[in-house]
């Protein structure tokens, strides 16, 4: 329905609802008056603690008004304790798209060959390409040994809902890793949410993937920057590695992630001895001439 908080085509009604659930009353000071139909602020509590009224704040979640100040959008972030990440995401939200522009088809994300080259030396951290959709662009020999479902074209969301009993084996903490992705997609594709590459992915995982579901509403929003993942790998067992991000100039969306250990921790000890496991060529199990040469004759019956 058209000026509904919940609807597509109101993505700020959508974002402020969302996070305003998540407030409880307590965290900023309100009494709580006992049971409520939804949990969290209500609206008018919210639109008190950011000094604006409640008509106009209800006019704001229902899309009737979609551009406030500033001013009024830094009052509302700090009222629902929004991070840097949150705040900056509502602040794209509420901006005018210019009148002039058009959607350009959408093209097929390539990856330089120079970077494909470059990890390829990385024989030591495991490192990968991402589109803004979060697809995998890319990756070298170690990223693959450590999640072989990080192959190019995998969608990691995908892969990680849709596959889930195997997410869950080779992350201890899945629920975090679930939370950090969803939160990251956002913060990747803004505000631009009428791609129809990104609907088609939201759609079909909100279908299949209730966990995802649940968590795409709740609005989160985090820039994939630096941080620490936990692997249980099947053949070096669990390791703890560090990554760092980098946005790709002239690739606009796209991002290299690159993981390190701690230098002689038991988890540089076992992505040297994985990193080893990658560079060494599978054994063939079939016997060489020479070896069927010199076997011994069978006796005969």
């Amino acid at each position: 329905m058209a000026g509904s908080s919940g609807s597509a085509d109101n993505p700020i009604g959508s974002f402020l609802r969302a996070r305003r659930e998540q407030v409880r009353p307590e965290d900023v000071g309100l009494p709580d008056y006992g049971r409520r139909r939804v949990p969290g602020l209500r609206r008018e509590e919210l639109a008190m603690l950011a000094g604006v009224s409640a008509d106009y704040y209800v006019r704001l979640e229902q899309g009737r008004d979609q551009h406030p100040s500033e001013q009024v959008v830094d009052a509302l972030a700090r009222a629902l304790q929004l991070d840097d990440d949150a705040a900056a995401h509502l602040h794209e939200l509420t901006r005018p798209a210019p009148r002039s522009r058009r959607r350009r088809p959408a093209r097929v994300e390539r990856v330089r060959p120079g970077l494909v080259a470059m990890m390829a030396q990385f024989t030591n951290n495991p490192a990968f390409i991402l589109g803004r959709r979060m697809d995998v662009l890319a990756a070298n020999e170690l990223s693959l040994a450590l999640n072989p479902r990080c192959a190019p074209p995998t969608n990691l969301v995908r892969s990680l809902f849709l596959e889930e009993t195997y997410a869950r084996e080779l992350y201890p903490e899945y629920e975090d890793v679930a939370v950090e992705t969803v939160a990251t997609l956002r913060a990747s594709v803004g505000a631009d949410l009428d791609d129809p590459a990104l609907t088609d992915l939201i759609g079909e995982l909100s279908l299949k993937s209730e966990r995802f579901r649940k968590l795409w509403a709740r609005h989160d929003v985090r820039d994939k920057t630096d941080g620490t993942k936990s692997y249980m790998h099947p053949l070096v067992g669990p390791l703890e590695l560090h990554y760092e991000t980098f946005s790709i100039n002239g690739a606009d969306g796209q991002m290299l992630a690159v993981y390190h250990a701690e230098p002689g921790s038991p988890s540089a000890q076992a992505l040297a001895l994985l990193s080893s496991m990658a560079a060494s060529p599978p054994s063939d199990p079939r016997p060489r001439p020479s070896d069927r040469a010199s076997a011994p004759a069978r006796p005969d019956r």
